[in-house]
């Protein structure tokens, strides 16, 4: 296998796997217990700090302690919970000054696909983004703030994996999973939607035209409103809103 084919393969892998909804029939347990986990932490039905009871939860998911555990240790490696010896599972709470930071190189990393994304992109790769807006479009017409938020997750995934660079790839998948919870609160806590969907559109245009400065500054932009969103609640406390 050439360098090309090396890096598209990379490429389909990391667009594709990002979960989505109720998991397909051949999906390993631990995957869909983790998947399902991950949902639960990012809307807060396993709030940040809080010790995971596993009994209770594997009785909640209807599964065995055995794949929750599996799944647990995922998530670990993803940050979104820690492990202690006799203490179990905790999910994480990051502080505001560490979101920040993981903000600010993310922003650096989806810039920097985004402009090699418009130099190496195909014809199907740009078809592929467009058809993955749709999606978001209709999840923002029925105001399904959850597929919405995924589907827009797959979006900037994508972007990335189009740059072709496996080291890009990898290291914004490892700091984006981190950031799973914090990124779904900014879309929850955003009342201007309309602006989100704005914003897409322009990403999208920005792709199609390559235009890889404008595509940058985009991303990196869209990133510093996450951190404006969540900011206020992870300093102060404050409530979400609604909006996506």
């Amino acid at each position: 296998m050439n360098e090309d084919d090396t890096a598209e393969s990379l490429s389909l892998e990391a667009a594709r796997d990002l979960p989505m909804g109720e998991p397909e029939p051949a999906e390993p347990l631990t995957k869909s217990v983790a998947n399902r986990l991950r949902d639960m932490i990012a809307q807060d039905a396993l709030p940040a700090g809080e010790r995971i009871r596993e009994r209770a939860l594997a009785e909640q998911l209807q599964v065995s302690r055995t794949p929750l555990r599996e799944a647990l240790k995922v998530l670990a490696t993803e940050g979104l919970v820690e492990l202690f010896p006799n203490r179990g599972a905790v999910v994480s709470d990051p502080d505001p000054t560490e979101v920040q930071d993981l903000l600010q190189v993310l922003g650096v990393l989806e810039g920097l696909g985004g402009e090699l994304a418009c130099a190496r992109a195909k014809e199907k790769d740009l078809d592929e983004v467009q058809a993955l807006h749709y999606e978001m479009l209709a999840a923002y017409a029925r105001k399904d703030r959850l597929t919405y938020f995924k589907v827009n997750q797959q979006i900037h995934k994508a972007i990335v994996a189009i740059s072709g660079n496996a080291s890009l790839i990898e290291t914004h998948a490892r700091i984006n999973a981190r950031l799973y919870r914090v990124r779904y609160r900014s879309n929850s806590r955003n009342t201007k939607w309309d602006v989100a969907i704005e914003e897409h559109e322009a990403i999208l245009a920005a792709l199609r035209e390559r235009d890889a400065a404008a595509l940058s500054k985009i991303l990196r932009s869209h990133l510093g409103s996450t951190w404006t969103n969540v900011s206020e609640g992870l300093v102060g406390g404050g409530e979400e809103t609604t909006g996506g």
